[in-house]
């Protein structure tokens, strides 16, 4: 028999929209797993087979780092909008390759606080073109912004989308994490401004040695978090309970890799909070009937 672990994943995997769906493993749960599962594609999947549409999808618009175009990018739009989204998205969500590689000879890095002849709001002050927080929050401005213009071309709305940042330590970053913070900083500035929302994707470990602490302060602090590392179905149920990776965070997402494709596994929802029990109140006092006012009186007059 197989264990109960490879026996879930396998099941995952098959029970897609239009086969039969395997039932949870998990003790006590009677709705099947595929109904929330999802995958999540990019350029390394140009010209493979994808999967059958499944229930929501995540798309990689860059090549793999900043400023680059995923070269399958419209085409896989298409795919994932077939997906049916149990939470009632009309589109899929996409998510955006991070860096921070301050100045470099081959690679764009801002000089002052203009982007395409707008000043840009620095919370940081002004960028003198090194590798400072205030030039990293340009620079991560500018990304987002080329991005979003890259999905706008291939049939994607930014302002209508769920934009992931894609916080791994396989790109350029600075031994400074106030830099690279400000860089998610400012990817996260301008797409908030265009009206998307934007949710951190990283394991806990990788999201540490590249940003470390988030500040309250910071428009990091309360996003969405969606976590790798899980090793299976199974496993990224569990990894819904972990620890967000920012103190304010939630996560919604959790991620495992089964035959050189991702699987997305989205958290429910948690159950409100009861509400508060209203104080007891004291019972009242008893009226007073004429027989207890007799005793009274009677206990007066004998003291």
């Amino acid at each position: 028999m197989k264990p109960i672990k490879t026996l879930l994943a396998a099941c995952l995997l098959l029970a897609w929209p239009g086969a039969p769906a395997c039932a949870d493993a998990g003790a006590g749960s009677t709705a099947p797993l595929a109904a929330v599962l999802g995958n999540d594609i990019s350029w390394p999947q140009c010209g493979g087979d994808l999967p059958a549409p499944s229930a929501f999808a995540v798309v990689g618009v860059n090549g793999g780092r900043p400023d680059t175009v995923n070269p399958c990018l419209a085409a896989q739009l298409a795919w994932a909008d077939q997906s049916v989204d149990p939470q009632g998205a009309k589109q899929a969500a996409v998510y955006v390759n991070t860096a921070a590689p301050g100045p470099a000879e081959s690679l764009w890095w801002p000089a002052n606080n203009t982007y395409q002849s707008v000043e840009i709001a620095n919370p940081y002050g002004m960028c003198g073109g090194d590798a400072s927080p205030a030039c990293a929050f340009i620079h991560g401005y500018a990304m987002a912004s080329s991005a979003a213009a890259a999905l706008k071309d291939a049939g994607g709305n930014a302002m209508r989308q769920m934009w992931w940042l894609d916080v791994e330590t396989g790109n350029s970053w600075q031994w400074d994490k106030a830099v690279n913070t400000a860089e998610l900083e400012g990817m996260t500035a301008y797409l908030q401004g265009a009206g998307a929302e934007v949710g951190i994707y990283s394991s806990g470990y990788q999201f540490n040695e590249i940003v470390g602490d988030v500040s309250p302060r910071s428009n990091l602090y309360n996003l969405q978090n969606w976590l790798a590392g899980a090793y299976s179905a199974e496993s990224a149920q569990e990894y819904c309970a972990a620890a967000p990776l920012t103190p304010g965070g939630t996560v919604t997402t959790t991620q495992f890799t089964a035959d050189d494709l991702d699987y997305d596994y989205r958290c429910p929802a948690p159950a409100p909070a009861p509400a508060p029990s209203p104080a007891a109140q004291p019972a009242p006092a008893p009226d007073k009937t004429r027989s207890n006012l007799y005793a009274e009186l009677h206990a007066a007059q004998i003291s």
